[in-house]
């Protein structure tokens, strides 16, 4: 498959995806609790979104992670990579074995993504930073003449760095509408609910105001993304953004919502209730 995109040229079947999510929810679970320490809530938030761009939007090839001619996809939000890891597992960039490895000494597989795994653009987790990269990288193939696309997800959280909306400022001055950013809107960061910590709302039309196309939707909702995803790569003149309104630990009840999961690991109990409940798809 090297030299040629990874991408579905029809819609994928919906309750494939489903089937798939309970699959990537159930190794974030399973890579923490062996870890012992991580960010569950917010990999979960972001599963639906994850499986939208693999599925649907992304142009890559695991059996040649630097292919040229690859989409560039750069997770911002770099606690959230044990989400990042599973689907990169499960697509084949790497052995699924390697997942329990997450945060051991020696391990590709650290707290934040590093450079070195096959899938991982940048170094990231220093929040804001990822946004400004993928603006850089956005800029530079548009210099280069290629096609490619630059897929950004960041957290709702992160929206509180300044330089995010230097980035979407400089963004859409110069039309980059191969930049696509998603922000995994869950409502709750480090220190509890986002907007008691600093309101970030109105946020798409904050965005639109700084000239983005923006769309809002469930970001669990697998057909509304797949559906946004199609309509983000049409736009034509300016960049686009997706606020994915999401749950923070989606899937088990005891996390959802709570800013308390933001790196604590499930222990062996907390694992078998949770398993017991993404399995039913919830």
């Amino acid at each position: 498959m090297t030299g040629e995109p990874q991408m579905t040229q029809s819609k994928p079947k919906t309750e494939q995806i489903k089937k798939e999510a309970i699959a990537l929810r159930t190794e974030i679970l399973r890579m923490l609790n062996k870890a012992g320490s991580g960010h569950p809530g917010g990999s979960l938030s972001m599963v639906e979104i994850l499986l939208g761009l693999f599925d649907y939007a992304l142009k890559y090839d695991p059996k040649n992670p630097e292919w040229e001619g690859r989409d560039r996809l750069i997770l911002s939000k770099g606690h959230g990579c044990p989400a990042l890891y599973a689907i990169l597992a499960l697509r084949g960039y790497f052995p699924l074995k390697e997942l329990a490895t997450l945060r051991k000494l020696g391990s590709r597989l650290q707290g934040h993504p590093q450079r070195g795994l096959p899938g991982v653009e940048i170094v990231s987790g220093s929040l804001g930073q990822g946004v400004s990269v993928a603006h850089g990288m956005a800029l530079g193939e548009r210099l280069n003449g290629k096609d490619t696309r630059i897929w950004c997800i960041c957290g709702d959280g992160e929206m509180q760095e300044g330089q995010v909306w230097e980035t979407a400022m400089s963004a859409a001055h110069y039309k980059l509408d191969h930049f696509h950013v998603i922000v995994d809107a869950n409502g709750v960061q480090q220190n509890g609910p986002v907007k008691n910590v600093m309101n970030i709302e109105p946020l798409a039309q904050k965005w639109e105001a700084f000239g983005w196309k923006a769309f809002e939707i469930d970001g669990h909702d697998i057909e509304l993304i797949l559906g946004t995803y199609e309509k983000m790569m049409q736009v034509k003149g300016q960049p686009t953004v997706l606020i994915a309104r999401t749950v923070k630990g989606k899937g088990v009840s005891f996390m959802a919502g709570n800013h308390k999961w933001h790196g604590v690991a499930p222990n062996d109990d907390e694992l078998e209730k949770a398993l017991a409940e993404v399995g039913k798809g919830i």
